[in-house]
């Protein structure tokens, strides 16, 4: 049976929306593109409009993308057509139906948060697999994201949430320094299953 999303009416609003112009992706794929492998399998998880999937397949991955708003996916699926990428979207409810154990050589995932899934998207990644995850934080400079902060992460939460994986990169900085400059609101983070032995 399928699960009721309260705020998918919501979501399918917006992306009904929204101006046509295509995602872009979050800042923490494409300023560690040179972190990825020139190929494997990569899932932008909670894909909205799918900017992470597309950055993904253009970097050679095979790529699926799974949110859980109809309109979203048909809008990537036209996207997919529109571009000649290669990227399997899905309407997917990833709480109920999450990745695979070692499935996957990449994972993004970007302003989405359900903590309980951490355990998961860590036995999703293949041994040597990539996490790229970037998501609102509690510690802000305006008022960009969600107004509950259920949603958004405690200082140094994104840490703590994969302290099992080897960190490669992160940065959360809060309301230190000139707040005007820098990267504000959210953390990203992109982290590393180790292969056996390393």
């Amino acid at each position: 049976m399928a699960r009721y999303f309260p705020e998918r009416d919501k979501w399918d609003r917006r992306y009904r929306q929204s101006d046509g112009r295509s995602a872009q992706p979050a800042r923490v794929l494409s300023e560690n593109l040179h972190l990825l492998s020139a190929a494997g399998r990569a899932l932008d998880l909670a894909c909205g409009l799918a900017g992470n999937a597309f950055q993904l397949a253009e970097c050679g991955l095979e790529v699926w993308a799974w949110d859980f708003s109809p309109v979203a996916i048909e809008r990537v699926r036209q996207e997919v057509l529109a571009r000649g990428l290669t990227v399997k979207a899905e309407v997917r409810d990833v709480v109920q139906r999450p990745p695979e154990p070692e499935g996957f050589d990449v994972i993004v995932v970007s302003r989405f948060l359900e903590r309980a899934l951490a355990p998961r998207l860590v036995a999703a990644l293949r041994p040597g697999g990539l996490l790229f995850y970037q998501t609102f934080t509690r510690t802000r400079v305006d008022d960009t994201g969600p107004d509950n902060d259920a949603y958004r992460l405690a200082d140094n939460e994104l840490l703590r949430m994969f302290a099992s994986l080897q960190v490669l990169v992160y940065r959360e900085e809060g309301r230190v320094g000139d707040i005007r400059c820098g990267f504000r609101n959210e953390a990203m983070l992109v982290a590393r299953k180790t292969v056996a032995g390393q």
